[in-house]
């Protein structure tokens, strides 16, 4: 451990992006992704199409990180990757490339929880920019298409969820209602779109009753379905004359859902600091809704654009606090597709 910069390469292959990325003690030198449209047309990922892509793109993904990083691979310490959750086909490709590459290079291989990464991208730094980061503990809301949950965060490697839902993630929501609002695929930033323009209260959906800190949103999808399907018979034309202000009802009622819960979990926890992470926390009102709760005291870590959907720079320093720990690195890690936090 006398080498005097510690240089993490991060691979990123949980879904549908191929991500690799290069930190050098803590700070991003290279955050590359390659997406797939391969999916639009089926609406939806297909897993087994997904893990073909990752093979073609993961080493020119990893070799424009590396260049764009300026570092050879020889230069890293240890390679991080995600390990779980995630697609089966598609983690295996990240993680046998991980492991091939830490055995040819002799340098630890570093299995990383996805959830995790995308709680601790809080944590990664600019070469150029000083920002502030949360202090332990502080809570965060994980909204993505697989997973909304309030975690408690006591530590780098000390989480626990403390609400989550019980049935679909809000990100699985947002798609879904896209779907049949006949939105192209993925219809979740297509909502958020419209919303912007929309009036939130001309029309309002109910809100689940759950107990606790948990959630749910399938009861809010029938309810949304029904209503089209009502509207839709008396106006075949309903959908396309009132999309800004459908959209804006469906997303202000998913906001409200989470926030009501997030509040209850600063008034039984008494933590002042709210963090957001996944992919569903690039949704404009969200942001705003969260924003709007400096009000109240609370201080709000809203990661960069880039930093909310899936990455390899998450996964980067997820492995690069994991080396400073001393964690264990065996090569025997096996991706598991339903990995809990």
């Amino acid at each position: 451990m006398h080498q005097s910069s510690i240089i993490i390469l991060g691979i990123e292959s949980s879904c549908d992006d191929t991500a690799a990325a290069v930190i050098s003690n803590g700070k991003v030198l290279a955050n590359i992704i390659a997406n797939q449209e391969v999916h639009k047309k089926y609406g939806g990922v297909v897993p087994e199409l997904a893990s073909r892509a990752h093979q073609q793109n993961i080493v020119p993904v990893v070799d424009a990180a590396l260049k764009k990083a300026g570092i050879s691979k020889n230069d890293i310490t240890a390679v991080a990757y995600t390990n779980g959750p995630g697609l089966l086909g598609s983690l295996l490709v990240g993680s046998s490339f991980a492991k091939t590459l830490s055995i040819g290079l002799d340098i630890p291989a570093i299995a990383v929880n996805h959830m995790q990464g995308h709680i601790l991208a809080h944590f990664i730094k600019e070469l150029d920019e000083e920002k502030e980061m949360p202090e332990f503990p502080f809570l965060c809301l994980t909204v993505s298409g697989g997973h909304t949950q309030i975690v408690k965060v006591d530590d780098f490697f000390k989480m626990k969820v403390i609400g989550e839902t019980i049935d679909d993630a809000a990100g699985e929501a947002f798609d879904k209602v896209a779907k049949m609002l006949q939105l192209p695929y993925p219809g979740g930033p297509l909502v958020d779109k419209y919303a912007k323009e929309g009036n939130p209260d001309r029309f309002s959906f109910p809100h689940p009753k759950v107990d606790g800190l948990n959630f749910s949103f399938s009861g809010l999808k029938t309810s949304i379905l029904y209503f089209l399907q009502k509207e839709l018979k008396s106006n075949p034309e309903f959908i396309t004359e009132n999309i800004k202000d459908i959209c804006a009802g469906i997303q202000k009622t998913i906001v409200d859902i989470l926030m009501e819960k997030l509040l209850t979990a600063v008034e039984e926890t008494n933590i002042k600091q709210i963090a957001i992470a996944g992919g569903v926390s690039a949704n404009s009102g969200l942001r705003t809704a969260l924003q709007s709760l400096t009000k109240k005291d609370i201080k709000v870590f809203i990661p960069k654009f880039e930093y909310c959907t899936d990455n390899a720079a998450m996964i980067a320093i997820t492995g690069y606090y994991s080396y400073l720990e001393n964690h264990d690195f065996s090569k025997n890690s096996i991706p598991n597709a339903r990995m809990k936090l």
